[in-house]
């Protein structure tokens, strides 16, 4: 048995610089890369410290992410909690804390923003004492460190923090070993095919060796360190690029070596067929059919966990097909008559697709960032809802004459004993405390002039349309109804 690396996970609320603290510590630019900054999927990087590898695992701070997160936090040693020392803790911070509590791994808490003049360290201690996490300064035993991401103050005691933890925690492997370890990422190439990001919990993996999940099997072809450099073998908390998968594997399934093919393939676990979910719809609800195609399995999953969420007494939401890849021809063929939605995220839509889009009027979305998907899909489900009919009661008037009466029209005067009344409103007769009849409010006056509205106390003649007559003693109801656009 030697001694391995350790593996850190980063996690915390987004915009508090976790991204930022790993591009300042591995120096190559992730940030850039990704739109409008946040990592859209769980990427792992490693590095060298005094002589010392740390392999990082970069898990998406957006709360779309939860389950990719809390998997990516099982695979790692140790956790580095990265807060905003100004903004303090937050409602994924509070995710990340159960998610560390869930594994039970050794924590570092990082301060970020320490260079900022508004940063108050001191407050967010008291913040995480409150959710049972309690710092060394504050009596506790989880260290940290106070950083600044775009400075670089403080990282180096970071990872000297890390070194320490690891050291303590005695993190040994066995390089003799068949390979082992997780599925990080995988997804489909379209020149290399399926790719996966693979994480060495033990053993050694070498170009040549057969591997299986229980979604996916294959010969590795090529072996790529993190940063796409071909290699021949890699060495436990080692993260590589394997390329020879014969389908894309799931996200979070454990790899192991096998002898030959046969074996790896007799690995494999033939998915149960799911009987196709029976929804339940009332006639008030209103069903809107997704197609889903993303860049990656884990932003499928992410993004199928995130819509689950969103409100669907009003509206279901009913995914037809999610799949890795471009928007093709068979994709909207399905939309044309599942009469659905196409959703891309990070996707192309191929040439094809883009004349059949146009030439069948079909509606594809496509988008960058989860949380801008979510709002189109939001957006587009309160479009095709049906507008909520609202009455508002303005106010009651007491009749004291009945002035003329024609085939469905009358001429009354009354007072006005409630709220006040407008000219071109709905009218509720009420009689006996019953609901007799409803007519319109066709005109309004007082002294005999025309008036636009009367107010309680006031009295006025009213010229109503309707078909039962009012009578002397009667009590009109004025009332508006207005349409509002559906709400989730």
């Amino acid at each position: 048995m030697v001694t391995r690396p350790p593996v850190v996970v980063v996690l915390g609320h987004i915009d508090h610089g976790k991204t930022t603290t790993l591009d300042f510590i591995r120096k190559t630019k992730v940030v850039e890369k990704e739109s409008g900054g946040i990592t859209q999927h769980i990427g792992a990087y490693q590095i060298e410290e005094k002589g010392k590898k740390i392999a990082f695992i970069d898990t998406p701070g957006h709360e779309a992410f939860s389950a990719m997160r809390s998997r990516g936090a099982k695979i790692a040693d140790i956790a580095v909690l990265v807060i905003d020392s100004c903004e303090g803790v937050k409602a994924q911070t509070k995710e990340a804390i159960l998610d560390i509590k869930k594994v039970e791994i050794p924590t570092i808490v990082a301060f970020n923003k320490i260079d900022k003049p508004e940063a108050n360290p001191e407050k967010v201690k008291g913040e995480l004492a409150k959710e049972d996490i309690l710092v060394e300064s504050m009596g506790g035993k989880i260290p940290s460190v106070e950083i600044s991401a775009k400075t670089g103050q403080g990282i180096p005691e970071l990872l000297e923090l890390i070194l320490l933890v690891a050291e303590m925690e005695n993190l040994k492997a066995d390089p003799t070993k068949k390979g082992e370890g997780v599925v990080i990422e995988s997804y489909l190439d379209h020149l290399r095919g399926p790719i996966a990001t693979l994480l060495l919990t033990d053993g050694t993996l070498k170009s040549g060796d057969i591997l299986a999940t229980f979604s996916a099997f294959g010969k590795i072809k090529k072996l790529e360190n993190f940063q796409g450099i071909p290699i021949e073998k890699a060495l436990p908390s080692d993260p590589v690029i394997v390329i020879g998968f014969e389908n894309v594997p799931k996200v979070g399934e454990n790899f192991e070596i096998f002898p030959d093919l046969e074996t790896a393939k007799n690995h494999l676990k033939i998915p149960e067929k799911k009987i196709p979910e029976v929804l339940e719809i009332s006639p008030e609800q209103k069903v809107l059919n997704l197609i889903l195609k993303t860049d990656v399995l884990g932003s499928a999953e992410a993004i199928e966990e995130v819509l689950k969420k969103i409100p669907q007494e009003k509206v279901i939401l009913r995914i037809l097909k999610s799949e890795v890849g471009e928007i093709n021809e068979s994709d909207l063929k399905l939309a044309k008559v599942g009469r659905a939605l196409i959703l891309g995220f990070r996707v192309k839509i191929n040439p094809i697709a883009k004349m059949l889009m146009e030439r069948e009027k079909i509606k594809i979305l496509t988008f960058d960032i989860i949380y801008d998907l979510v709002e189109g899909v939001r957006k587009f489900m309160e479009k095709i809802m049906k507008p909520e009919e609202i009455r508002i009661d303005l106010g009651k008037v007491k009749t004291l004459a009945i002035f003329r009466t024609e085939k469905n029209r009358q001429i009354v005067g009354g007072k006005v004993i409630e709220g006040e009344v407008k000219k071109g409103v709905s009218i509720e007769i009420i009689r006996n405390e019953e609901v007799a009849g409803r007519g319109k409010l066709i005109n309004l006056q007082q002294d005999k002039k025309d008036i636009d509205r009367v107010i309680k106390g006031g009295e006025c003649g009213i010229l109503y349309e309707g078909d039962i007559k009012i009578e002397e003693g009667d009590v009109l109801q004025i009332y508006v109804e207005e349409k509002r656009k559906g709400e989730l």
